[in-house]
């Protein structure tokens, strides 16, 4: 491709991108495609030639489009939003052109300069004080490994990267039952096992984990011989908005000599609005903290800040320094892939840039504070609604439902959410609450409206008003 060709195929790539966006609410925001419908389109075997653009192009359109969900639809409420402002789509734009690899300072010193400073400016603007130093994980998946790994050196005295955890005592980490999935990922990989997970119950209206049984636990533990290593908290958990009492949480892990890091990767965004900080107090005590900016906040993915309050304890945990990553004949300067699992590193930090000044963080709360209102006058209409369950109360912009009128309401609920997903005009995901199902709704997307939350309210009941047994 030669640079007339790059530049005419940049231009249709920019434009298609535009009039995607604003085909959206045309669009069902689920794929409709059967198992296997996509694969059977493809060839079986690679091309032996070049093809022509315009073939390959017109393939994506035909045959890859109608298989995606689309993430940036105004009526996802599903999961948690994955979103792309367009202004970070721009940045994006940007920083695949030049294809920097932002490993060290010396392969970019720009990428590294600005991902100091945004990195200050967001924990600014959630309220962290100073002390904490930011890096940007691939997701909250990696910060929480990270963090893991951190734990497990420093109870094992610094030794488990060299020695293996081979003859070591086992160790322990604990977590609520409300975490995301990533902290078991991250305790198999880090080598802990599973076992060594201890799940404590959650308890109260915000689901958060019982600090009492958490300090038996760790007592209980210690009497039995385990060396326990660190405690994961959460902060708007995945299935429904659970919040653990940091503040807690952080007194008994300082009496037993233990890491804490808070995952907040959905409702982390959220704290740049000052009314909901309640929702983590004591986070300031925390040893490290993660949130996605690439979910609610509305950058590209991916992009996760992981805010460490000792960097030095997680740079003799990670860094490996061979010759030829060295930068000779600079002091203290950073390289941000000793504070991470993978060496290789995209240049993250400016599509923030980019956000955090067109947008600035008044209109960033505004966005937010929308959502959250919207999603509880939602959840005000179905608790008024016929034979609609409120199973759990707003946790930011995420509650969960139930709709009753039959005999087997699991069986009835998951039959609810998957016709009106088949239904195309809002995507919902179920989860379980004690056991049950119930039916998840966040609001989050970054250009939805009032109007896209009124459009949920009537599919559900309209949906629901035709299910067997209904009424």
């Amino acid at each position: 491709m030669n640079g007339t060709d790059f530049a005419e195929w940049s231009r249709k790539a920019a434009d298609w991108g535009v009039a995607y966006r604003a085909s959206l609410r045309d669009r069902p925001v689920r794929a409709q495609t059967a198992p296997g419908e996509i694969a059977a389109r493809l060839p079986m075997q690679p091309p032996q030639t070049g093809e022509d653009m315009d073939a390959i192009f017109a393939d994506f359109e035909n045959i890859i489009l109608p298989g995606m969900t689309h993430w940036q639809h105004p009526r996802f409420f599903a999961y948690f939003p994955a979103n792309a402002a367009p202004v970070s789509v721009v940045a994006e734009y940007l920083v695949t052109a030049m294809a920097a690899q932002c490993m060290l300072w010396q392969t970019s010193p720009a990428a590294t300069e600005l991902e100091t400073r945004v990195l200050d400016w967001l924990r600014q603007a959630i309220g962290l004080p100073e002390g904490f130093a930011g890096v940007i994980q691939d997701s909250a998946s990696s910060a929480t490994l990270s963090a893991v790994l951190v734990m497990r050196e420093r109870a094992l005295d610094w030794n488990g990267n060299k020695a293996g955890l081979s003859g070591n005592p086992q160790l322990r980490i604990y977590s609520s039952d409300q975490v995301h999935t990533s902290i078991d990922r991250a305790i198999w990989v880090s080598g802990i096992g599973e076992n060594n997970l201890v799940r404590i119950p959650a308890r109260g209206a915000l689901r958060g984990m019982d600090c009492d049984a958490l300090e038996a636990a760790i007592v209980k533990d210690m009497e039995a011989g385990y060396v326990p290593a660190g405690i994961i908290a959460c902060t708007g958990g995945t299935s429904t908005g659970a919040c653990d009492d940091i503040a807690d949480v952080v007194r008994i892990a300082r009496r037993h000599g233990l890491y804490v890091h808070v995952d907040a990767a959905w409702a982390g965004s959220a704290m740049i609005c000052e009314e909901f900080r309640h929702l983590w107090a004591g986070v300031q005590e925390a040893d490290s903290v993660v949130f996605n900016p690439h979910k609610w906040l509305g950058a590209q993915f991916d992009c996760s800040a992981h805010f460490i309050r000792n960097p030095a304890d997680l740079v003799r945990t990670l860094a490996i320094q061979p010759e030829y990553l060295k930068t000779h004949g600079r002091d203290g300067i950073i390289n941000y892939s000793e504070w991470t699992v993978p060496l290789g590193r995209r240049f993250r930090a400016l599509k923030l840039w980019f956000l955090l000044r067109f947008h600035g963080l008044d209109g960033l709360r505004t966005m937010i504070r929308n959502h959250v209102d919207w999603s509880a006058k939602l959840c005000e209409r179905l608790r008024a609604g016929d034979n609609f369950e409120i199973v759990t109360e707003p946790a930011f912009s995420l509650f969960s439902f139930r709709h009753l009128g039959a005999k087997d309401l699991d069986a009835h609920n998951l039959a609810l959410v998957n016709a009106i997903n088949d239904d195309g005009r809002i995507y919902l995901t179920q989860t379980r609450v004690d056991g049950q199902v119930a039916i998840r709704f966040q609001a989050g997307q970054f250009e939805m409206t009032e109007s896209d939350v009124d459009t949920a309210f009537d599919v559900i009941s309209e949906v629901a008003a035709r299910m067997p047994n209904a009424g």
